[in-house]
């Protein structure tokens, strides 16, 4: 599923698309701010967004075999609830 089919998704079971759109939007916003606040984000039932941090390393060009240094870098993180796990 991708942002329209969630849009259209919303749409059908509230008012109009364009209310749900800007609800989608919404919600997307709030969770994009909380990351780059360094903010989990756990939506109940659902799951827990949460930014990790990698550490820097040595790692090796595949093509060359040369080794190189992978820096440190952050990534997002989701954790899937227990209520989630058990439909799939």
């Amino acid at each position: 599923m991708n942002k329209a089919q969630l849009i259209e998704s919303v749409a059908s079971k509230t008012a109009t698309k364009k209310e749900a759109q800007t609800a989608v939007e919404t919600i997307l916003d709030s969770i994009k701010s909380s990351l780059k606040k360094k903010d989990p984000v756990t939506i109940s039932g659902f799951g827990t967004f949460k930014v990790k941090e990698t550490k820097a390393r040595m790692g090796r060009n595949p093509k060359t075999g040369e080794a190189i240094q992978i820096p440190a870098k952050k990534k997002i993180a989701f954790r899937a609830s227990k209520e989630l796990k058990s439909i799939l």
